[in-house]
């Protein structure tokens, strides 16, 4: 069994990270490794925003994203693969949890998705080029 294969998605585009998902089982089966996806939610307890907030929104936001994490890969790739997947929510800078969440789990690959580049992004998102610079294992970028 190889390294395991870790999936970066975002839970706010409905849909548009399906590319990415399918790709990251291909590649997960070509090394029969687990997979793991990961969503990342903004950390905004440490800011002057998070005051407005209730106290549990976070665990709030939390539960939401699972499930519509969960919701996403089900539609996805089907309730069998669901089963099988690891399942990550984290909270905090998107490129940061992603890289930490990989080396917790010695990930050997990372498949995240390039948005559509604006014109100072030139090929890829903030969040993409930031873990394709620093991440300490292969990163297939996915259109």
């Amino acid at each position: 069994m190889g390294k395991p294969v870790l999936c970066a998605i975002d839970v706010s585009n409905k849909g548009l990270d399906d590319n990415v998902l399918k790709e990251s089982v291909r590649m997960a089966g070509i090394n029969n490794a687990q997979l793991d996806v990961i969503t990342v939610l903004p950390d905004l307890g440490m800011s002057i925003v998070g005051s407005y907030f209730d106290k549990d929104h976070h665990e709030k936001a939390l539960a939401q994203a699972t499930k519509l994490m969960r919701d996403q890969i089900e539609a996805s790739l089907g309730a069998e693969a669901n089963a099988s997947i690891r399942h990550i929510v984290a909270t905090g800078n998107a490129y940061e949890e992603i890289l930490k969440a990989a080396t917790a789990a010695e990930t050997g690959l990372i498949v995240i998705g390039a948005h559509k580049p604006d014109l100072h992004d030139f090929l890829l998102g903030p969040n993409a080029s930031r873990v394709v610079r620093h991440a300490k294992c292969s990163v297939y970028v996915v259109r």
